[in-house]
């Protein structure tokens, strides 16, 4: 492994560690992620403070709530349609002694707050939105807590031309889980990642068994509450695909020496493997408070953050290979890792459009999968040595949604015919 580039997360390297109270901006609050990070934050008022969240705007309510609870000086929302119901909401939360927290509204107000004056900026935004938020907070020199591994993905050279040594402290479960487990060594000790995964609701399942399975069925994710794009992502394994190409820009290396383990208990949530033979495996009951507090608060770590084990009882760990016959996600994101440029942009927007599709009735299940490859395959390589620029990703994006939804209803006609 050469010495160069440096990687993105390095837990060897803090960047603008300060002592005391940390200002924070939590973006996507009122998500899974977001509204975890204010339950830990609550739970800490000596080492946090919230000066501003952002929400697409769905959910009004909570966000005056977390809003008031949290003390807030701004609220933002992506819709501006959303601002009278949040105002309304907010003077509910506050009544007449208070003033109102300032307001912002737009598809650019995110991105505002994350570039604002904190500490640490927690992208907790779901889907590649959330790349101009991320640009934003790396640009103005704050600290990274990244749980949008789409906007590293689809984005992966304009950020890493961003970012400096120690900015960005992952919070995906598992690549929380390769930082910690990377701090016990060197990058050259380093002989490869293993990234875990629970396998999901259809484990064991074949292809051909997999043609008739509902939304209802893959969103009942065995070991993890998430949102349904995740969870129906975990399900087809796109997922643990779009970690793999993460931590390939996280840690700088190679996709030949990133594996993909199932692990049905969800206990280890990767591994690092290093050069003596010795693997280091971070394990805790499946919980995001612990990488969201890692992510928040390295290189202190933040007691009961998160459950522990209760090792007086006994317990089973299982490890199984990759099924990639009829999980062939992985493969396909390995492949647009390393074509680079656009590529992963289409990968990941035609694999949001097929995942609608699904949802709502209009694509079989693995039709997901067979839409995103031919997507995939009809882009092409993207040209080498080619920049990468916002507006490229924003093209190949829409392009590849449009295609996806043109091939989603092509088969639906085919089916039906």
């Amino acid at each position: 492994m050469t010495d160069s580039p440096a990687p993105l997360a390095d837990p060897h390297l803090v960047f603008d560690a300060v002592e005391g109270r940390r200002d924070l901006v939590l973006l996507g609050s009122t998500g899974s992620i977001g509204t975890q990070a204010i339950d830990l934050v609550l739970r800490n008022p000596d080492r946090f403070r919230v000066t501003a969240l952002s929400a697409a705007g769905g959910r009004v309510g909570l966000l005056a709530e977390q809003a008031r609870l949290l003390k807030v000086r701004t609220v933002a929302v992506a819709s501006p349609e959303a601002v009278p119901a949040l105002r309304e909401a907010l003077r509910q939360e506050y009544g007449t002694a208070e003033p109102l927290p300032e307001i912002l509204a737009g598809p650019d107000a995110a991105a505002e707050l994350a570039a604002s004056d904190c500490h640490t900026v927690l992208n907790g935004i779901t889907g590649s939105i959330g790349l101009a938020p991320t640009l934003a907070a790396l640009k103005a020199g704050r600290t990274l807590a990244l749980a949008n591994k789409e906007s590293l993905i689809v984005g992966g050279p304009l950020v890493k031309a961003l970012a400096a040594p120690g900015q960005i402290i992952p919070v995906d479960s598992e690549h929380a889980a390769l930082f910690q487990a990377l701090a016990a060594g060197t990058r050259a000790d380093v002989r490869r990642l293993v990234v875990t995964a629970s396998g999901g609701p259809f484990r064991g399942r074949t292809r051909s068994e997999l043609a008739d399975v509902t939304p209802e069925q893959a969103l009942a994710h065995p070991t993890w509450a998430m949102g349904p794009v995740i969870t129906v992502n975990s399900a087809t394994l796109v997922n643990k695909g779009l970690e793999v190409i993460e931590a390939h820009l996280l840690y700088d290396i190679p996709f030949d020496r990133i594996e993909v383990v199932v692990h049905p208990q969800s206990h280890v949530h990767s591994m690092v493997e290093f050069s003596d033979g010795s693997t280091l495996a971070q394990a805790t009951p499946p919980d995001m408070c612990g990488p969201i507090a890692i992510g928040l608060g390295w290189p202190q770590r933040v007691p009961d953050a998160a459950p522990a084990f209760d090792w007086t009882k006994a317990s089973t760990w299982e490890f199984f290979p990759l099924d990639t016959e009829a999980f062939p996600s992985v493969g396909l994101a390995r492949h647009v890792g390393g074509l680079g440029g656009t590529a992963p942009a289409v990968f990941n927007a035609a694999n949001e459009e097929c995942v609608d599709a699904f949802l709502s009735g209009r694509l079989p299940f693995n039709g997901i999968m067979d839409t995103v490859t031919a997507v995939v395959t009809e882009h092409g390589t993207p040209a080498a040595g080619t920049s990468l620029t916002v507006a490229d990703v924003l093209e190949a994006e829409t392009w590849a949604r449009a295609r996806a939804r043109e091939l989603s209803a092509k088969a639906t006609a085919e089916a039906r015919a």
